[in-house]
């Protein structure tokens, strides 16, 4: 499905976001890598939000396969199992917690094994979820910790070294 005009306004104010940042004293200029899901909203969120036209599209940033709860809200699925969630129990009919696992992996051993310190990732919520724990070298379930709102803007990174992997902001 397209973005929604509002959206499109959340997609203009990461574009903004990304415009104000800052390293040290200069701004930056727009990353060498810009990744996103191929999917409508993601990839037309990053079209908006970097105005770039060297966007690669990677089927590993697409969202969670829900299967057979596609479409369905986390309360229309707890009415039927009360102490369902996504993280632990995956979705039947759609992707299992060890297939998105090894997704986000992919992701996170692409974005380190780039030579440019930064690149744009424009994927979906629940997926991000579990890049951020993935990223901090926890499991899937832990991702059910972290909340991202639309258009949320995450900074991945390290502390000290790459051996010390962080959520900066």
């Amino acid at each position: 499905m397209p973005l929604t005009d509002g959206g499109r306004t959340e997609a203009e104010h990461v574009r903004q976001r990304l415009a104000d940042r800052t390293v040290g004293s200069g701004s930056c200029p727009m990353p060498e890598h810009v990744f996103s899901s191929p999917l409508k909203r993601a990839h037309e969120t990053c079209e908006i939000a970097t105005g770039s036209e060297r966007i690669t599209l990677l089927d590993d940033l697409m969202e969670w396969d829900y299967g057979d709860y596609e479409g369905l809200t986390t309360k229309e699925i707890q009415a039927s199992r009360p102490d369902w969630n996504i993280f632990n129990d995956g979705s039947p009919g759609g992707e299992s917690i060890v297939d998105v696992e090894a997704r986000a992996d992919r992701v996170i051993t692409r974005l380190r094994a780039l030579s440019a310190p930064e690149a744009f990732v424009f994927s979906h919520g629940h997926f991000l979820r579990v890049v951020m724990a993935r990223w901090l070298g926890q499991p899937v379930h832990s991702g059910s910790f972290f909340v991202l709102s639309t258009a949320a803007v995450v900074v991945l990174g390290y502390e000290h070294n790459l051996n010390e992997p962080c959520i900066r902001f």
